[in-house]
């Protein structure tokens, strides 16, 4: 299985990315807010985590392997947890991603079932079995670290944040104001190395 490819991005379509590899050009297809952010990578060479499945069916005699690429292992991650979904699967999750995956795991963490509906083919009932199924696994979603705090951010930093959070709505938050406090002291000059010092960070900003 391809879990990962790197290669220069030669072209990007509604749907997919076609990435030149040594002699060879794949073609991955990318949920639309991956393709978002690879429109200003065409020409340069990038790195996509990537999952394999079958397109097709034994019966019909021609099944074609298809990779669907992201940018980050949590956006991977969440999108394989939106398809384990009852009646939901590959096809029908990717059209459905148009929206950045905080914001969709926001949607399902405050049970917002018209927010949800809103996503390409994924009506009131199906909005109502992603949230029974997904809501208590949405915190870890919740701030989109990889792809949605500040780029200087570094990966140590970006994982204190990720404990800062779920400190956060411990301590009775819920997941969007806990994101928005975490995006205020992240978007600071000083250096966050451990949970106290976010939350500390966090409390001097109320106080100001």
């Amino acid at each position: 299985m391809i879990t990962r490819i790197t290669g220069k991005l030669v072209r990007l379509g509604d749907a997919e990315a076609r990435l030149e590899v040594g002699p060879l050009e794949y073609e991955i297809f990318v949920p639309e807010f991956v393709r978002r952010q690879l429109q200003a990578s065409l020409g340069n060479e990038i790195s996509l985590k990537t999952i394999q499945y079958i397109e097709g069916n034994a019966q019909g005699g021609r099944m074609v392997p298809r990779l669907i690429g992201f940018l980050a292992d949590v956006e991977l991650e969440f999108f394989e947890m939106v398809c384990s979904v009852d009646g939901m699967g590959v096809k029908k999750t990717l059209r459905a991603m148009v929206r950045p995956v905080r914001e969709v795991a926001e949607a399902i963490e405050e049970q917002n079932l018209k927010e949800l509906s809103l996503l390409p083919g994924i009506g009131p009932a199906m909005s109502e079995r992603i949230v029974a199924k997904l809501r208590r696994k949405m915190a870890k979603f919740a701030l989109m670290v990889a792809r949605e705090f500040p780029v200087e951010a570094k990966s140590a930093d970006r994982g204190v944040l990720h404990e800062a959070f779920e400190a956060l709505l411990s301590l009775g938050y819920n997941a969007v104001e806990a994101r928005d406090k975490i995006d205020a002291v992240a978007a600071g000059k000083s250096k966050l190395k451990t949970v106290e010092d976010v939350i500390l960070a966090i409390y001097q900003l109320s106080r100001d």
